[in-house]
């Protein structure tokens, strides 16, 4: 039979993933969110139970998946007093899909071990569409008894996944990931930036970084949406001043000089504290266009809503 499944986190992302695991012949049991609506809202789309308590979450599943926001949100749903996913959870398979540091994943397979349960860190290189199609690409980390568990819901959820090694690699992996794609969009927003402030063609300027070394990934997805500030939050600045922070602390642990990470997590913080963090990372161009500035820019579309997919658009879809 196959396990009985629940989500903890059920914004843009955990929805979604949460629809994909039905539609495949998962049993969605229990579904949770610090935002009582939206899992309501959830809870009765796919008709399932949206507990109020973690510990009732645990109750009704076999393998829980979360997807929160960051490290204090792990440390409460995985606090050792009170209520929270280690009450009743011996036999429980987590699987946790958060970017958050890589030793609050250590953190959590060590209490999850201590209560007789197995956890796997899956961290996620996608974005709204690929979840919905369950196209996700996963780095995992944790045991490999817990993999080999976790597999039959990856392989719904995932088109493709790469095992890293033990508990906090694969965040290891996704900091790097994401440091360098923040990098690349900060220098990105700086490029066009300076060409619309030359009185370039951006139209022009696009393609022919798309047949030189300028060319990204980057460019492809979020390219177009600085020139013509369309920010529709596939990855919010949030996010991405978030993340960069976590690779930050990896440097200076490792002693390493990561100046270019450094100056984007300023880029980030900034757009944060301006109250640009909920725009995609692409509204980093905001800071950079000439006559642009920190304020909201008047194109800028609204999140989707959780309930929702993301429309599917004829460029490459944006990653996380």
């Amino acid at each position: 039979m196959k396990p009985r499944i629940a989500f903890v986190g059920v914004g843009r992302m955990g929805a979604n993933m949460a629809r994909r695991l039905q539609e495949t012949g998962f049993r969605v049991t229990a579904v949770f969110d610090a935002r009582r609506k939206s899992a309501e809202s959830l809870a009765q789309e796919l008709g399932c139970e949206a507990p109020k308590r973690l510990a009732d979450v645990v109750a009704a599943a076999d393998v829980v998946v979360t997807v929160v926001t960051d490290d204090a949100a792990m440390e409460r749903i995985f606090a050792t007093k009170g209520d929270s996913l280690l009450r009743g959870a011996k036999g429980r398979l987590f699987i946790n899909c958060a970017t958050v540091s890589p030793s609050i994943h250590v953190m959590v397979e060590q209490r999850s071990q201590a209560v007789g349960a197995a956890s796997l860190e899956a961290c996620m290189a996608s974005s709204i569409t690929q979840a919905r199609q369950g196209s996700l690409y996963l780095m995992l980390g944790g045991t490999e008894a817990a993999f080999e568990q976790a597999k039959p819901v990856l392989e719904q959820l995932a088109s493709s996944s790469r095992y890293i090694g033990p508990a906090g690699t694969a965040a290891q992996v996704k900091a790097l990931v994401n440091m360098v794609m923040n990098i690349n969009t900060a220098g990105l927003a700086e490029g066009l930036g300076l060409g619309a402030a030359l009185g370039l063609d951006l139209a022009m300027l696009r393609e022919v970084f798309s047949q030189t070394g300028a060319n990204s990934r980057v460019l492809q997805t979020d390219g177009e949406d600085m020139q013509n500030r369309d920010h529709s939050c596939f990855f919010s600045a949030a996010h991405a001043a978030k993340d960069s922070g976590i690779a930050l602390g990896l440097a200076k642990a490792a002693k390493c000089r990561t100046p270019l990470a450094k100056a984007t997590f300023d880029q980030y913080s900034k757009m944060v504290a301006s109250g640009l963090g909920e725009l995609d990372k692409s509204g980093v161009a905001e800071l950079t266009f000439p006559g642009r500035g920190p304020k909201p820019p008047a194109r800028a579309k609204a999140s989707a809503p959780a309930s929702k997919p993301a429309a599917a658009k004829s460029k490459p879809a944006k990653r996380r």
